[in-house]
């Protein structure tokens, strides 16, 4: 039947009327995305405050705070090795008002603790950037007669589980650094958990203990005096924080890599207007003199890994982790 004019009429000014609807919503969305953050940002970390995590969370938010106009809050909710903090903004709405500063625990949760976690560690969360990084060193004390990573190696060929190398807890970076490195390298080698990463450093320079997968920022001062020495980092490049120490690849030690990362992670489903409002926020923190001067004194290095190449790391890294676990049969109550 065909359409009268009146009646083409009508059906033009419907469309138009729908068309101006539409554009009114985008408009306002766009400008409510565009006006973004308008109200004070909650920051949360699974760590108690002044500890590395928690130190760089609050160097980030002050930068962000000044950037955007708006304070970004820290909430320090430690406990059951982040679940709590990341089980908050995995629930949390997803307009960017609730935040992870996160680091590479992260990705090990799903690994220990799959039995009681409610969130997925890379489907809940939308990984923004990182912002530092802390090189994990293999580091051996005045006890253990090796100056390089291929003595080290040989020897523990030699004597297969005589080496003993020392981390802060079953599960924790270091133990899973350790195990990465046995299994690039064929090796085997005797782990020794402690509680912390402090005994660890006490038994390294006292002789106890002959080695230790460490996050440099820990072990720094003491490669620094000369009472522990570093055979090689497990970053892609070498440390500027020890230039003259090799990496793992260049001493003979493989592919091998250890990075622990520090960064952003909001809950998935966030718009992309704030997801990119905040990833250039993240950049700058990493380029600006005053977080790199912050980082140093840290033993970090400035970083920003964002959007897809963070998020496949994220997934990456779960993927490693939890075979890891598995193999080795590690659950954490």
């Amino acid at each position: 039947m065909p359409i009268h004019f009146k009646e083409k009429t009508a059906l033009a000014l419907i469309q138009k009327a729908l068309a101006a609807i539409v554009m009114v919503a985008t408009g306002a969305t766009a400008a409510a995305q565009a006006a973004y953050p308008s109200k004070p940002v909650k920051l949360v970390v699974g760590f108690a405050a002044g500890g590395p995590t928690d130190v760089v969370a609050r160097a980030f938010a002050d930068h962000a705070s000044q950037a955007l106009g708006q304070p970004f809050i820290i909430d320090n909710k430690p406990g059951a090795n982040t679940i709590l903090a990341a089980q908050a903004v995995a629930s949390a709405p997803a307009d960017g008002y609730t935040l992870l500063f996160g680091a590479t625990n992260h990705t090990m949760i799903p690994g220990l603790y799959s039995h009681r976690v409610k969130f997925d560690a890379v489907k809940s969360f939308k990984p923004l950037c990182t912002v530092a990084t802390s090189p994990t060193v293999l580091v051996v004390g005045q006890g253990l007669p090796v100056k390089t990573l291929a003595d080290y190696m040989a020897r523990a060929r030699k004597e297969p589980g005589a080496t003993t190398a020392g981390t802060a807890g079953v599960g924790s970076s270091g133990h899973f650094a350790t195990e990465m490195f046995a299994r690039a390298n064929g090796l085997k080698l005797n782990h020794v958990p402690y509680k912390g990463a402090a005994p660890v450093v006490t038994d390294l320079m006292g002789g106890q203990l002959d080695s230790s997968f460490a996050t440099l920022g820990s072990v720094l001062p003491h490669i620094k005096s000369g009472k522990l020495t570093a055979l090689a980092v497990a970053s892609p490049q070498r440390s500027p924080l020890l230039p003259d120490v090799p990496t793992f690849a260049e001493a003979g030690g493989g592919k091998y890599s250890a990075d622990a990362w520090y960064g952003v992670l909001a809950p998935a489903g966030v718009p992309d207007a704030v997801v990119q409002r905040l990833e250039r926020v993240a950049i700058d923190f990493a380029k600006s003199a005053t977080a790199m001067e912050k980082l140093r004194g840290l033993g970090l290095d400035a970083d920003s890994t964002c959007g897809t190449a963070f998020a496949a790391q994220v997934e990456r890294e779960v993927a490693t982790y939890s075979q890891i676990a598995k193999d080795l049969n590690l659950k954490v109550e």
